[in-house]
Formats: structure tokens, C-alpha cells, sequence
């Protein structure tokens, strides 16, 4: 009898020892979670800068407009702000796969796809702030908030300003963000 009754109590202390669910992913407040993406961006920045060969673009790129007005900012709403972001982040992946197809010098593809593969991150990270998918639009000429580059170094910089502005300011401003949860 005393076998079934040490079979039961392992089985007990199995179940209460069993990893759980695993908890859902909470969102990152700290505005440091960028720089890894600064840093490759500005790293791809510099080689395309130094290219000489096969680092054109066949024509000009539209890309988000990076310039904030913070008081501009404050007053639009949280839908308004994501928006902006996600419509900037989707921007610049079609800007970036442009530049993929238009960029001759192989030794920058991996800058690129680099970008590509930390654009998608950088969207996986909204979405751990519950912030909602973009839907694309028919095309660029519907978006408003944008300008032309005619350089693969301006889409980098740009990309690189995006980043440090209207990205880090919607994930600091996102409610789960906030001290007061509000």
C-alpha cells in the first residue's frame, strides 16, 4: 500500500512544480530598447555613405517626415500617434526594399536586410505595447507627413531620426508606459 501512496504524492508534487502558461510578453518602457537599432542603422548610414559604386537609387524615394512638434504631438491623439508611426515604419520597409532591388554593391545588401529584418522587430515591439497593426494604404500619395530622398545614405538617416523621434515618443507614451497607467 505504501507504493501507490508514494506514486500519488510524486504525481501531486509534479503537477505543483509544472511550469505554468507563460506569461504575456510585457511591454518595454525603457527608451534604451532603440539604440541597438540606432547603432546597425547608423552603421549602415556610414557604409552607404563611403559608397561609391552601385549605391545610386533610379529614382526618389518617399519617406516619413521626421520632424516633431512637440506640442503638435501632445495634442494629437493616442490613434493619431500610432498611425503616424506605423504608416512612417511601413514607409520605410517600402523604402528599404527599393533600395534592396535598386542597390547594385552586394556589400551593402546586408546593411539592408539587416534594416529590414530590425523594421520588423521594431513592429513586434509595438505590438508587445498592444499597439495596433497598420493597414496599408492603396498608395504612398494617400499618406500624408512625407517627402522624397534621392539617396540610399538619406533613407538611412532618415530611417535613423524616425527612430530617435516619433518611435521612441509613442513607446514612451504608450499607457502601459506611463507611472500612472493612465
Amino acid at each position: 500500500m505504501e507504493f501507490p501512496r508514494l506514486l500519488a504524492l510524486l504525481l501531486v508534487v509534479l503537477e505543483l512544480t509544472r511550469p505554468g502558461r507563460p506569461s504575456p510578453l510585457r511591454p518595454i518602457c525603457d527608451g534604451r530598447v532603440l539604440n541597438p537599432f540606432i547603432t546597425e542603422a547608423q552603421d549602415a548610414h556610414a557604409a552607404m555613405r563611403s559608397c561609391r559604386e552601385g549605391c545610386g537609387l533610379s529614382t526618389d524615394v518617399t519617406v516619413p517626415q521626421t520632424k516633431v512638434n512637440f506640442d503638435d504631438w501632445e495634442k494629437k491623439s493616442a490613434l493619431e500617434q500610432i498611425e503616424e508611426v506605423q504608416s512612417g515604419l511601413w514607409l520605410l520597409q517600402q523604402a528599404f526594399s527599393f533600395l534592396r532591388t535598386s542597390v547594385t554593391n552586394t556589400a551593402l545588401h546586408g546593411h539592408i536586410d539587416n534594416s529590414l529584418s530590425n523594421l520588423l522587430s521594431i513592429k513586434n515591439l509595438l505590438r508587445r505595447h498592444n499597439i495596433q497593426e497598420y493597414t496599408t494604404p492603396a498608395s504612398t500619395a494617400e499618406l500624408k507627413d512625407t517627402w522624397t530622398v534621392s539617396s540610399a545614405a538619406d533613407v538611412l538617416q532618415n530611417y535613423i531620426i524616425f527612430l530617435r523621434g516619433k518611435v521612441q515618443l509613442l513607446l514612451s507614451g504608450t499607457q502601459a508606459c506611463r507611472p500612472d497607467g493612465s
